[in-house]
Order: structure tokens, then C-alpha cells, then sequence
């Protein structure tokens, strides 16, 4: 019986529990799928520098082909030169004139069996017209 009575007193000291809203849980998700967002953007953007820095470029190439031909030889050097600056003709009307008149030029060294070195004339051209490239 003494128990009972103990359970039937009331309590006025201690105040009834309350609710507590609890966001931790939402705070977590968030953050983390906004880590996950980030690191995906990051991978991404490695994946696409490794992916164009391997790309070729004709444009460079064919610029150090340019670069690199050899004069000795000017039959092989005039078709050379009609085929990779063929690839820079089309940048500018500028760039169209200067191949033109780099093709005349070439032109008397291209289709004899012998043919005698470049000119200063014809090196002239060459030199304004590989001077006007940009890669």
C-alpha cells in the first residue's frame, strides 16, 4: 500500500518532458552532398585536362613541320611546304594572298626531275609567310 501512495503524489517540482526537434541528421546530408558535389566536379574537370591534353593539334603540328623543313632539298621541300601551309590558308585573307604567292613561287621547283636551290626571292615569301602563322 505504501507504494501506491507514493505513485499518486504529485509532482510539482518536475516539469513534464518536451519535444526537441532534432536536424542533425538533415545537417549530415547536406553537407555530405555537397562534398559529394564538389568532388565529382573536381574529378570531372581532371578528367577533362587529361582528356584534352593528349588531344592533337594539327594546327601545331603541322606549325613545327613548317619549322623544321629542310632547304637542301627543294623539290621535297616545295611540296612540303604546299601541303602544310595549305592547313594556315584559310585563317585570314592575308594569310590566302601570302600562300598564293608562295604557291607561284614554288611552283618551278615542283615538277622537273632537277631542280637548282631556293632563291632569296622565294625564301623571302617563305619566311613572311611563316612569320604571319599563329598557333
Amino acid at each position: 500500500m505504501q507504494n501506491l501512495k507514493q505513485n499518486e503524489i504529485p509532482l510539482h517540482d518536475i516539469k513534464p518532458l518536451i519535444e526537441i526537434h532534432e536536424y542533425s541528421l538533415y545537417y549530415f546530408i547536406g553537407v555530405s552532398l555537397l562534398v559529394i558535389l564538389i568532388l565529382s566536379g573536381f574529378i570531372y574537370l581532371a578528367y577533362k585536362w587529361v582528356k584534352n591534353r593528349k588531344k592533337f593539334n594539327k594546327r601545331a603540328e603541322h606549325f613545327k613541320q613548317l619549322n623544321k623543313i629542310d632547304y637542301a632539298n627543294p623539290k621535297k621541300a616545295a611540296y612540303d611546304l604546299t601541303f602544310y601551309g595549305a592547313t594556315f590558308k584559310d585563317d585570314s585573307e592575308r594569310h590566302l594572298k601570302a600562300y598564293e604567292n608562295m604557291l607561284e613561287k614554288l611552283e618551278k621547283y615542283k615538277y622537273k626531275k632537277n631542280v637548282e636551290n631556293f632563291d632569296a626571292d622565294t625564301l623571302h615569301v617563305i619566311d613572311l609567310f611563316k612569320g604571319m602563322i599563329d598557333v
